[in-house]
């Protein structure tokens, strides 16, 4: 039961680190399998998922967009007139 006297201390709060623990959300999972993630293969569950995502992005299954910029006139570049770079 709790004291209605206010100069008498009642319950320790909980630390910040604790209430941000328990608000946190479970744990994610591992974008390759779907298992849960374990700290040391962030963000996957094991070296072998962090491995299979890995050879995705060096054989090229992931790409990311690229869009062609247009030149300051508004005109698009030309790579051949730019020194063929």
């Amino acid at each position: 039961m709790m004291s209605d006297d206010p100069d008498k201390p009642g319950p320790a709060a909980p630390a910040a680190s604790q209430v941000a623990s328990q608000a946190a959300s479970p744990v994610a999972a591992c974008p390759i399998c779907g298992k849960p993630r374990l700290p040391q293969f962030r963000p996957f569950c094991s070296k072998r998922c962090a491995d299979v995502d890995l050879n995705r992005w060096l054989s090229g299954v992931y790409a990311v967009p690229v869009t062609e910029d247009d030149d300051e006139d508004g005109d698009a570049v030309d790579r051949n007139e730019e020194g063929g770079r």
